[in-house]
């Protein structure tokens, strides 16, 4: 067999780009779907979901999540997870939390209202309950109620019901309780997680998979450790891989590179999409390096605000900021200066944006968070 080139590895990534036959397919086929609350021109999980599901409006996850098979939990980062995912990240064994230590016998108080069976708003909740603000993951503030329901809910006592303008309402989590009562083994809760993240990212480089698992010990943060050690007995044991311009990749058996189907067409593609998500493949397969520049003050900015990677077969080209403006989709592109534009790329770009243009101008009941 030819060594394996970067053009194979990026043929081989495309694939998470297949179409699926729904929305619930599409989270099955991921496991996890990443979330973020900034919205230019959608939030992360409907452009993923857009990529990947046809027909797709903006906001339709959220208008749907009550009838999905899908709970909002923590494996590498926060998003949307089956339920059989989130089988493999509980029991969690969570240490008290700033907001419990700052707030005694808060925790108590909210987990009774919560065993009584009802929805809790948390701005609902703060009005009865008060107890002040406290310093959230952000550095901002928060109301200690909303903190305690976030805990409720890493520890596995509480669920997401729904979203009310982005906000999270919470109810208990009765599917959970059983897994304290009887919970998988955990050396297969690890591997299965390990498999999740090879699969998901496939093909990978190999650093890029510890880095992921590393932060999928938020996710069980009791078992670091046994994270770690479970990880290298995949990688050694269960995962394929080769060595492609000096740098080692791995993939599971599904997602081999090789002979994989030419990528084909124009795509325009969220910054925490899969097919871009790691920074290290990107620059690795595609020979320049794309930032995401949210949080970069704007006078440093070089893409944009939320500058999303634009790809021509397969290939990153350049990047699209987005956002509707009286009811047109504004479109600023940049590119690297060594791509040319053709007529084919020209008409498969204009195809792209007809789909964006659709997909947020679809009626939407959801709000900012």
């Amino acid at each position: 067999m030819a060594p394996l080139t970067s053009a194979d590895l990026r043929a081989a990534a495309w694939r998470t780009l297949t179409p699926q036959p729904s929305l619930q397919a599409a989270l099955d086929r991921m496991g996890f779907l990443q979330a973020d609350p900034i919205r230019a021109p959608a939030r992360a999980q409907d452009l993923t979901l857009l990529a990947r599901v046809p027909g797709y409006r903006a906001g339709e996850l959220e208008r749907c999540y009550a009838e999905l098979d899908a709970e909002e939990d923590m494996i590498p980062n926060y998003g949307f997870v089956p339920r059989a995912v989130q089988a493999l990240l509980h029991p969690r064994e969570v240490a008290p939390g700033r907001v419990e230590l700052e707030h005694p016998g808060l925790l108590e108080e909210v987990r009774a209202r919560l065993n009584e069976g009802k929805e809790l708003h948390p701005r609902d909740l703060a009005a009865t309950l008060g107890k002040g603000r406290t310093v959230n993951a952000w550095g901002g503030q928060s109301s200690a109620t909303t903190r305690i329901l976030g805990a409720l809910h890493y520890r596995g006592e509480a669920r997401v019901t729904r979203r009310v303008g982005g906000v999270r309402v919470y109810g208990p989590a009765p599917h959970l309780a059983v897994l304290r009562e009887g919970p998988l083994p955990e050396a297969d809760r690890l591997r299965r997680a390990v498999h999740l993240l090879a699969a998901l990212y496939s093909p990978l480089p190999e650093a890029s998979l510890r880095y992921l698992v590393a932060l999928s010990g938020f996710g069980f943060p009791h078992l670091r450790g046994e994270l770690r050690a479970v990880l290298k007995g995949v990688i050694k044991e269960e995962l394929l891989g080769a060595k492609v311009d000096g740098v080692a990749y791995v993939w599971t058996a599904e997602g081999s590179p090789v002979d994989s189907p030419a990528p084909r067409g124009v795509r325009i593609v969220g910054p925490f999409d899969p097919l871009v998500w790691d920074r290290r493949r990107f620059e690795h397969l595609h020979g320049w390096p794309y930032r995401f520049e949210a949080y970069t003050p704007a006078a440093k900015r070089t893409m944009g605000y939320y500058a999303l990677p634009v790809l021509h077969a397969g290939r990153a080209v350049g990047w699209a900021n987005l956002k509707m403006g009286g009811g047109e989709l504004e479109v600023d592109l940049g590119f690297i200066p060594s791509f040319r534009q053709t007529a084919t790329f020209r008409k498969g770009l204009e195809t792209e944006l007809d789909r964006y243009r659709t997909f947020l101008t679809a009626p939407s009941d959801s709000g900012d968070e």
